[in-house]
């Protein structure tokens, strides 16, 4: 594992421009479509989001967030396929995709869990594309200049 570079405070930043890793701040974890496994992606996702300097309530969201974003994935699995979750880590932003592959899968949009997820992202979308059904959203922390207090969404 590679170390993230240092500010002059002591604090590891994410890579940018000038950095070894260039733009490129992505995560990616695959686990077996199964409901066993989402703490693990709910956890996983909750610590990014820390080193994003995420407020508590803005991890708990991301939390519940990426919960309804499993259980609408899992349901269309196709049996034994993987769930893939990639992350794309901004300062003050995430935005996750979470697929499974599957086959002739159509999305829900009046579904709790859809509600749930459009009401605590700043932005959702579902795609059934390429035989893989996918859920991405993007979280903002509510600290970052782009959050907007008054509706609770980023920019």
């Amino acid at each position: 594992m590679t170390a993230l570079p240092e500010d002059a405070a002591g604090s590891e930043q994410l890579p940018g421009p000038g950095s070894p890793a260039g733009d490129r701040a992505q995560v990616e974890v695959r686990l077996p479509a199964e409901g066993a496994y989402a703490a693990v992606l709910r956890t996983t996702t909750a610590a990014l989001a820390a080193r994003l300097d995420f407020t508590i309530d803005d991890i708990e969201d991301l939390r519940m967030a990426v919960a309804e974003a499993n259980a609408m994935v899992l349901e269309q699995a196709d049996p034994g396929s993987d769930l893939v979750c990639t992350c794309h880590l901004a300062p003050g932003r995430m935005v996750l995709s979470v697929s499974v592959a599957s086959a002739g899968a159509v999305p829900d949009l009046q579904s709790f869990a859809w509600q749930v997820l459009t009401t605590l992202a700043a932005d959702a979308d579902i795609d059934t594309s390429g035989g893989r059904y996918t859920v991405t959203m993007t979280m903002t922390s509510s600290l970052s200049p782009a959050h907007d207090p008054a509706t609770g969404a980023g920019a």
